[in-house]
C-alpha cells in the first residue's frame, strides 16, 4: 500500500479543478471503486466534474440515482452514447474554465515498447510515443484522441492530463503519492530544490529514500537520522510537491559528498536528476566547497555523474571514504568559482 500524503497534496489541490471521464463499460466494472475516490476528493475541497456516457435506459437508472445521492458536490455530465466521448469532453472544456487535472480512466496503463509503464510524457514525448509505437496503445479510440489532448495542454485550456487503469483507489493514489498510478502529461512543471526545513519534509525524504533502498542503491537512512542531519539535506519538488530528495555531506573544507541521491521514477526521462544534480553543484558552490565526490553502484547515476563532467577515480586522499564503500565506484567533480 503506498504511502498516502495527504495534507502536503491537499494544499496543492484544495479547491481546484478536477475532472474525471470515464467510458460506460469501465464505470460499471468500478462503479463503487470510483465514487469512493471522488467522494474522497470532494473531502480534500477539491471541485470535481466526472464524464460519463451511459446509455440513458431504464437499466441504468439505479446507477444514475446513486450518482446523484453519493456525489451532491460533483458535477456530473452524461455524454451521449451515441457521440464521440473524448472529443464530447474536449468540446465542452473547451468552453469552461481551464481545468487544472483531467483524468481518463481506462482500462490499462499506456506502456512503452519493453512493456514498462509511462510515467510522465510532456506533449512533445507524447507525440513521440505515437509515432514510434501508438500500437501499444490498447484503447484505439483514445489513441486517436491523444494529439487533440496535446493540443489542448500547448494552448492553456489543460495544465495536467492523467490516464489510469481503473482499479480500488487508482484516483486517490495517483494524485496523493509520490509514485502515481498511471501516466501523467503536463508541459509546464514547476522545479525547485529547497532546504529540509519541517518534519513533513523529513517524512517525505524518508518515503522516497525507502522507494530505493530496496533496490540495494542507497544505505538505509530513518527519520532520526534526516532529523539530526537536516542542515544537509535537500528536496527537489515539482509542482510544490517533493519527489526527489539529496544530501551534502562534508568531508573537509573544501570537498563534498553528494549522498542520499533519490528521485521518483515517475519523473524519470524528465531532467529531474540533472535538475537536482545542477542545484546540488550550485549549493556546494555557495557553501565554498571546491570539490564533490560521489559514490555509487547505481549505473543511471554513474551516466547522469559522467554527462555532467564527473571523474570517475579515487584520490589518494580520499582513500578512507573509499574503504568505507568497497567496491563502489567514486565519482570526483572539481566546482570552479566564478572569481577564480
Amino acid at each position: 500500500m503506498p504511502r498516502l500524503y495527504i495534507e502536503e497534496y491537499t494544499h496543492i489541490l484544495a479547491g481546484r479543478n478536477v475532472s474525471i471521464a470515464c467510458r460506460e463499460g469501465v464505470l460499471r466494472d468500478h462503479f463503487a471503486a470510483i465514487i469512493n475516490d471522488i467522494k474522497f476528493l470532494n473531502r480534500q475541497g477539491i471541485i470535481t466534474t466526472l464524464f460519463h456516457n451511459m446509455a440513458n435506459r431504464f437499466a441504468n437508472r439505479q446507477h444514475f440515482r446513486t450518482l446523484a445521492n453519493r456525489l451532491p458536490e460533483t458535477r456530473i455530465i452524461r455524454i451521449p452514447s451515441d457521440t464521440d466521448f473524448y472529443a464530447a469532453i474536449l468540446e465542452k472544456i473547451n468552453f469552461r474554465k481551464p481545468v487544472f487535472k483531467l483524468i481518463f480512466l481506462e482500462r490499462k496503463f499506456l506502456i512503452d515498447l519493453k512493456g514498462r509503464r509511462l510515467n510522465t510524457l510532456t506533449t512533445r514525448g507524447v507525440r513521440d510515443t505515437l509515432q514510434g509505437y501508438g500500437h501499444l496503445i490498447a484503447n484505439a479510440n483514445f489513441r486517436a484522441v491523444l494529439d487533440k489532448i496535446c493540443n489542448f495542454i500547448e494552448t492553456g485550456h489543460l495544465d495536467r492530463v492523467h490516464i489510469l487503469p481503473a482499479r480500488k483507489h487508482t484516483i486517490k493514489h495517483e494524485l496523493f503519492t509520490v509514485e502515481g498510478t498511471g501516466t501523467l502529461i503536463a508541459n509546464n512543471f514547476e522545479e525547485s530544490f529547497l532546504p529540509i526545513v519541517s518534519k513533513a519534509d523529513e517524512q517525505l525524504t524518508v518515503g522516497i529514500l525507502n522507494l530505493y533502498k530496496i533496490r540495494g542503491y542507497l544505505k538505509p537512512r530513518d527519520s532520526a537520522y534526516i532529523a539530526s542531519h537536516r542542515e544537509n539535506f535537500y528536496m527537489t519538488q515539482i509542482d510544490k510537491i517533493a519527489v526527489g530528495c539529496v544530501e551534502l555531506k562534508p568531508i573537509d573544507a573544501q570537498t563534498a559528498e553528494l549522498g542520499a541521491l533519490a528521485i521518483s521514477v515517475r519523473f524519470r526521462g524528465q531532467r529531474v536528476g540533472v535538475f537536482t544534480v545542477k542545484a546540488f553543484i550550485a549549493e556546494a558552490r555557495k557553501r565554498g566547497y571546491k570539490r564533490i565526490i560521489s559514490l555509487t553502484k547505481n549505473p543511471r547515476l554513474q551516466t547522469l555523474y559522467l554527462s555532467l563532467g564527473f571523474v570517475r577515480q579515487t584520490p589518494l586522499k580520499y582513500a578512507e571514504r573509499q574503504a568505507q564503500s568497497p567496491g563502489v565506484p567514486m565519482f570526483v567533480k572539481n566546482i570552479h568559482h566564478y572569481h577564480d
